[in-house]
Parts: C-alpha cells; structure tokens; sequence
C-alpha cells in the first residue's frame, strides 16, 4: 500500500494450500450451478422426505409452497445448519427457493434483510443481474427467486487454485460496479458497528492494544467519509458467469460500509493470487488516503473475523469425538495451513495499518 517493506500486496511467500469450508457456513456448490448451459438442462433427483430430518424439509416445501403454489421442488441443492435451498421450477421458469431451518432472531433478521434487498431491486435495479423475486415471506423466512444460469467463478470460500484472469477481472468488475451503485435513501442499513466490532474483537483477544488503537485513529479520520454500497459477502461463489455476464447472489450483506469492503473481502480470499491482490490494492487507494484507510480497517476486520472462523472450525474437530472420520485429518491440517497463511496476511495488514497511521 505504501512501499514494498509495508505494502499488503507484496512481496511473495510460500503459498499454503487453502483449507475446505468450516462447519460455521458451509458453502457448497454441486454441478447444477457451475455448467454454463445449467438451466437449459432439465433437473433430475428427488427430495428426500423420509428419516429425522424429512419433517424440516416436508414443512419447508410446505412453506414455500403456501407464498408460491406454482413452485414445483425436485432437488435440494443444499442444506447447512440454518437454511435449506430446493431447486424447481415456478411455472415453466427456473426458480430456486431458500428457507430458514433455523429461526433463532439473528438469523431470523438477516433473513429478512435478504427478502428486503430483493424486494429493493424489483423497484431500483442494481448495475449488475441479480435474481428476480418471485415471492417471499419474511414471517416464514421464505424467500422464492428466479435461477440464474451460469457457473461459479470458484465454489470454495478461498480457492486451492487461482481461478483464470479473466474469471477474476470478471468477479472485481460486477463487485466495483456494485460499489458506485447509490441506492435510495432508506433502502438499505449499514450492517457493521466498526467501533463495536473492534472493541469486541479486542475483548476476545484478537486485536491487541495497538490494533485496537490504530483503528480508533484510523476510523476518526473516516468521521465524515460517504459510506459504499457494498454486497458485503464478496465471495468468489457468489459470482455466476454465463454469456449475458456476471451476476450476483446471496445478497443477505448488502448495505452501506466503510469504502472498500467488498474490495477487502476479494484480497482475503484470494491468497494463493499475488498479480489479483496487487490489482485490488491499487484500486483501493486510487480514490486517496481516506478510501486507502477505510480499505485497510475493513481488511483487518475481514482478516480478523476469517481466522476466528477457522481457528473455531480448527477447535471443532480436534474435540469432535469418536473414530476420525475418513479425510477428516486432511482436512484439519489444510485448515490449520489456511489459518498460518491468514496470520501472515493479517501481519501484513497490521504493518500497512501502522504505517498508515504514522502518516497522519
């Protein structure tokens, strides 16, 4: 960001394999979303309804079956801890459906700031494709929306290979065509208290003294910085390519932030792509030292918060009792080597934060 001894874009290191996703928020994404030609195709499978878990999903069907009565389900694309997502078909239109399982109020109100972000785009379109609602109950926690076509740029959360230029160029222009987007006053909230994340961060033992205090000054230079639209989850899966372009999906984020979130998201998880990261920096401190500070709070947040995640993930399957699971030890040990590399990007964030800080 500043010289070469500071920047968070240089120099190279040994590059660590990235980790499967955690048990917090697996992100899974089979076949049916990658082809390009996805939904020329006609779907095959079932639902199963049947075992201990067949009644969660018969009342989900049932659910979106009550705000949708046109919604034919015929496979269940995924299931996680919290949300369920069937496949099918609204009338003769791909439809895709994704239903709450878990209901307790944090993720009962991140449900329904989704169903808000797509009910804002039936009236203001965003600069680039996202689903079309079809119908959506936020009482139920039951949203219906039109399947878009098109593969995803990388289905892993940090990508054990880095996607192509062109799939990476591609992914960075929809999310920067997001970010100059001025939604109408009202639309959308600002999902992050950075003070008060800092602060907890810093009482979990995550940030020392000086972290917690160089953001402090860093956020009072950004007082009365314009906030930026931001899709929030910046991932790499949630960016679909086909012919017609980019979309977006999973717009559960989405809201106002310090400038540069997205921006910060994309440099996290793209590790192993030193030309990518390089690209971002630069992009990010082009708009002057306000934007290149607000990227840098937002970078140690994000780098912040993705180590507790897998340092969790890390602890879950150390005390998971019983016989290894098959892969399993594979698998924690790509975590840890996930978590190594994000330990050496966030020191390289802390040494660009300091010295962003001594330049005030």
């Amino acid at each position: 960001m500043y010289s070469a001894s500071s920047s968070v874009s240089a120099p190279p290191r040994p590059v660590y394999p990235s980790a499967v996703e955690p048990g917090l928020r697996p992100r899974q994404v089979t076949a049916i979303r990658r082809g390009p030609a996805a939904a020329s195709h006609p779907l095959s499978g079932r639902i199963d309804l049947t075992g201990p878990q067949g009644s969660q999903l018969r009342n989900a069907v049932a659910a979106v079956q009550r705000i949708c009565p046109e919604f034919t389900p015929v496979q269940l694309l995924r299931r996680g801890a919290r949300t369920a997502l069937l496949i099918g078909s609204s009338g003769r239109a791909p439809a895709v459906a994704k239903c709450l399982l878990d209901h307790s109020p944090t993720w009962a109100e991140r449900f329904r700031h989704e169903i808000a972000a797509y009910r804002t785009f039936v009236r203001h379109r965003p600069p680039v494709r996202a689903p079309r609602l079809i119908a959506a109950d936020p009482d139920s926690c039951v949203l219906v929306m039109e399947r878009m076509p098109g593969r995803v740029v990388s289905p892993q959360r940090h990508p054990s290979h880095p996607p192509s230029r062109g799939d990476v160029r591609a992914a960075l222009s929809a999310y920067s065509r997001i970010n100059l987007w001025r939604p109408p006053a009202g639309s959308f909230d600002a999902p992050i208290d950075y003070p008060a994340r800092i602060n907890r961060y810093h009482e979990l033992g995550l940030l020392t003294d000086r972290d917690m205090g160089d953001l402090h000054k860093l956020l009072h230079g950004l007082t009365h910085a314009q906030g930026q639209f931001c899709h929030g989850d910046a991932l790499l899966s949630n960016v679909l390519l086909s012919p017609a372009g980019p979309s977006l999906v999973d717009w559960e984020h989405a809201g106002w932030y310090l400038p540069g979130y997205d921006l910060a998201v994309l440099w996290t998880v793209l590790g192993d792509d030193l030309a990518a990261r390089r690209q971002i920096s630069k992009q990010a401190q082009e708009a002057g030292p306000a934007a290149r500070d607000a990227f840098l709070v937002n970078l140690m947040l994000v780098l912040t918060r993705e180590i507790r995640t897998y340092e969790l993930a890390v602890q879950r399957t150390m005390r998971a009792p019983g016989p290894v699971a098959p892969g399993s030890a594979e698998a924690g040990e790509e975590q840890r080597l996930l978590l190594r590399r994000l330990h050496d990007d966030c020191g390289m964030a802390r040494g660009a934060v300091r010295a962003a800080v001594g330049t005030r």
